[in-house]
């Protein structure tokens, strides 16, 4: 006579539940790490100054949001606004440059055959690897002796390469252009450019627009950078910009609603960058995890 069989269902199920209790405890400390900070800032921009000494930040009372807003615009004769349409052409416009150039290295390192190829693709990756501080007396000894210490050239020059975005470029190549379709192409005529921006380019879209949200998203956090190479004002972006007015604010507290309201507004253009651009961009980091 055979022993009775136990059910074996419910061992496995423990574990699997305290398993599933860990991933979703450590889930909602990140995202509460994650976002109350960006709750005390929005908070914290809708007080007055007073608001903000006495630590009443909670309270429903003392809302100037709208106050804070006109104060910052009206800050220096409207130096935030200069700020930021430099942040703006910095970033969209490095970013867009940016990510051209790195996906068209990445694509020229997968499909073409040259001298020292790998030799030269793997001192792209020990680029990747090389802080940006370290970089910086170099680049402002480079613009110094060029001419271009103080100019908006000194700031986006050096942003429109980015080595990790190379790498990037050249596993989304890998990824989502297959031989056989350029050698069809070349088989209709095409040349190589022809190739490249009419069929290539176009299969590129989801790692195009992942890097130049990696791109957008470095430049537009850029600090180093532009604190070593600029001294007008004018041409400050917005990160810089309230890191003077910061360091301004404990002589003058004036400014502390101002530099609180203009970190808020700061955040605004990452947030919808990648509210907009999300689909194309978790397609394409799918895809070069898959690869």
């Amino acid at each position: 006579m055979s022993a009775p069989t136990t059910p074996r269902s419910a061992s496995p199920l423990r574990p699997r539940l305290l398993g599933r209790s860990v991933v979703n405890l450590v889930v909602g400390v990140s995202v509460l790490y994650t976002l109350l900070p960006v709750l005390w800032l929005v908070l914290a921009s809708s007080k007055n100054r007073d608001a903000l000494f006495s630590s009443d930040i909670l309270s429903l009372g003392d809302f100037s949001f709208v106050q804070n807003l006109k104060d910052l615009f009206a800050m220096d004769g409207g130096l935030y606004a200069r700020w930021y349409g430099n942040s703006l052409l910095y970033a969209v416009l490095g970013a867009a440059i940016g990510a051209l150039v790195s996906i068209a290295c990445g694509y020229a390192f997968d499909k073409y055959r040259f001298a020292h190829k790998e030799k030269l693709f793997g001192l792209v990756l020990a680029a990747v690897m090389v802080p940006q501080t370290v970089l910086a007396l170099p680049l402002y000894l480079m613009a110094s002796g060029t001419g271009l210490v103080n100019t908006f050239w000194a700031v986006f020059v050096p942003v429109l390469f980015n080595p990790f975005g190379v790498y990037l470029g050249r596993i989304f190549s890998q990824g989502y252009v297959p031989d056989e379709v350029l050698e069809a192409a070349r088989m209709d005529g095409a040349g190589e450019l022809a190739a490249y921006f009419r069929v290539s380019l176009r299969m590129l879209g989801p790692g195009l627009v992942t890097v130049f949200l990696f791109q957008l998203t470095t430049i537009w956090n850029n600090f180093l950078l532009p604190m070593v190479m600029l001294s007008d004002q004018d041409l400050y972006p917005v990160s810089l910009g309230l890191y003077t007015w910061n360091s301004a604010a404990s002589v003058s507290p004036e400014y502390y609603p101002a530099v609180i309201m203009g970190s808020l507004l700061a955040v605004v253009p990452l947030v919808l960058a990648f509210a907009l651009l999300q689909r194309f961009w978790r397609s394409g980091l799918t895809a070069g995890a898959v690869k």
